[in-house]
């Protein structure tokens, strides 16, 4: 379906999703984060998409940041409100059975670095930079940044990031453990895709429970032990279970139904 802010492709069962305001630098404008929204819903729901991108358009900017014209004059509440409409689309994204991975062609700043954050792993073009500059406007982070920054390189580099406003390079970010590699530029959308046609090879319920039982690990209401267990068992009632272990045997490829 088309978008007001979005660009999407459905190739080989890889979805990709554009952010597409590049005279705005993409930034999250209210209606970005509707159609972010929506487009997850797509993802969800459309069992022909196995896996996901998500990039900007143009080369300088994945996200630059939330739309800061639309902040002025917010009340307590409002802030409130817009804090947990962003959390909410961005845990919609994190908690996706479907691997989401962020391709961070440029900036990514404020609510672009959160939304990079929230995708499952990134992979950054050599002239990407990150930060959560949130601080030089009196603010902090709102949809999630200040947790997963923390989760992502540990305490100490997060804070001092959140704290000082520092935006690092994509290198830097490489270190950190923030992103999982870096590429030229020209190379970005094709690294992702590669690991994707991976990733779609395999089977697609096992590929949801490893998703959901490694996010469990940063939940304090769940035992993610429990749930890496659940997952395990449940997959024999599966029949890629079957399937894959019968391929096993016979020295094949298997072939996955996500059934």
């Amino acid at each position: 379906m088309p978008y007001q802010t979005l660009l999407t492709k459905l190739e080989n069962n890889i979805f990709t999703i554009t952010i597409n305001r590049p005279d705005k630098l993409n930034a999250l404008s209210k209606q970005v984060m509707n159609d972010l929204d929506e487009v997850m819903d797509e993802v969800y729901k459309n069992d022909d998409i196995r896996s996901v991108i998500i990039t900007g358009a143009g080369e300088k900017g994945f996200v630059a940041g939330a739309d800061i014209s639309e902040f002025v004059g917010l009340s307590v509440d409002e802030g409130k409100n817009l804090a947990k409409r962003g959390l909410d689309i961005f845990f919609k994204i994190e908690n996706c059975p479907k691997p989401v991975v962020a391709a961070v062609n440029g900036f990514a700043l404020g609510g672009g670095c959160e939304l990079a954050m929230a995708c499952h792993f990134r992979i950054a073009s050599e002239n990407a930079k990150f930060g959560q500059p949130e601080v030089n406007l009196g603010l902090i982070p709102g949809y999630g940044g200040t947790q997963r920054l923390v989760q992502l390189i540990g305490k100490g580099g997060a804070i001092e990031l959140l704290i000082s406003g520092n935006i690092i390079d994509a290198n830097t970010a490489l270190q950190y453990g923030l992103v999982n590699a870096v590429v030229p530029q020209a190379e970005l959308l094709a690294k992702a895709t590669s690991i994707l046609a991976v990733v779609n090879t395999k089977a697609p319920l096992a590929v949801a429970k490893c998703i959901e039982a490694a996010n469990a690990v940063y939940k304090e209401s769940v035992n993610g032990y429990d749930v890496e267990m659940s997952g395990f068992g449940n997959c024999f009632a599966t029949e890629d279970v079957k399937e894959g272990t019968a391929a096993f045997l016979e020295k094949r490829k298997a072939n996955f139904i996500g059934k």
